[in-house]
């Protein structure tokens, strides 16, 4: 998970969402309380939910350490075939942007000629 959460793709995704979040809370007062209401209540469950899982979890450690293993493998695969992994997103959407407009612009010389 952590692999997964320092991937700039998914990291600058989770920014952005962040970001739109705040944002939103700030504007909306009435989202506002809705939104700490539910987050409160996501913390509760979570500390919960944490304190009952932490015993088996420690029985699976092992375990635990050899599916993360594997994962970690499989994810570097996929970094090898998906070269937008690594990307942040703003560097996708201006990639993408500049490819775009390159892409019209040829059309538009094919056109005109």
């Amino acid at each position: 998970v952590k692999e997964v959460a320092n991937l700039s793709l998914v990291s600058s995704a989770c920014d952005v969402v962040s970001a739109a979040y705040a944002s939103t809370k700030e504007s909306h007062p009435c989202l506002r309380s809705v939104c700490d209401a539910a987050e409160k209540g996501v913390q509760s469950v979570s500390e919960v939910t944490a304190s009952c899982v932490q015993p088996v979890l420690a029985t699976l450690e092992p375990h635990v350490a050899a599916v993360s293993e594997y994962a970690s493998k499989g994810l570097d695969k996929l970094g090898e075939k998906l070269p937008l992994l690594p990307k942040p997103v703003e560097q996708i959407l201006s990639d993408t942007k500049e490819l775009v407009s390159s892409r019209v612009a040829e059309v538009k010389e094919a056109v005109s000629s």
